[in-house]
């Protein structure tokens, strides 16, 4: 259930307006790509293809964690570090980003899968 706070701001009711709200930019499902992929350090985020800038990147991590997708683990060294990991709403994702790499392979010449495909 939605807190309060994201329901307010809201453009409608509509489940795709609310999913966009959260996730549709150019960045941020390329995120949760990474995050499937196993990437969990904000320096491997910074060394995928795509070039991501440092203040996108952490305005992407802030409102997925801000929503529910990702939560942020202190690293056990002691060092003032921290991992990235899906919660379960965010590794439901899986299935959308698999749809996403299945069009894209089928439709956009050129393209090649790095996803492993869910088990």
């Amino acid at each position: 259930m939605a807190d309060e706070s994201s329901a307010s701001i809201r453009r409608s009711p509509c489940p795709v307006a609310c999913a966009l709200d959260i996730l549709g930019d150019k960045w941020t499902l390329l995120v949760v790509r990474d995050l499937l992929l196993g990437r969990c350090r904000f320096k491997e985020f910074m060394d995928s293809p795509e070039g991501i800038p440092t203040n996108i990147l952490t305005d992407r991590l802030v409102r997925l964690e801000r929503h529910g997708v990702v939560e942020k683990r202190p690293v056990p060294s002691g060092v003032r570090r921290h991992t990235y990991h899906l919660t379960d709403k965010g590794e439901a994702l899986r299935g959308v980003i698999r749809s996403l790499v299945d069009w894209g392979l089928e439709h956009e010449e050129g393209t090649e899968a790095r996803l492993k495909p869910s088990g």
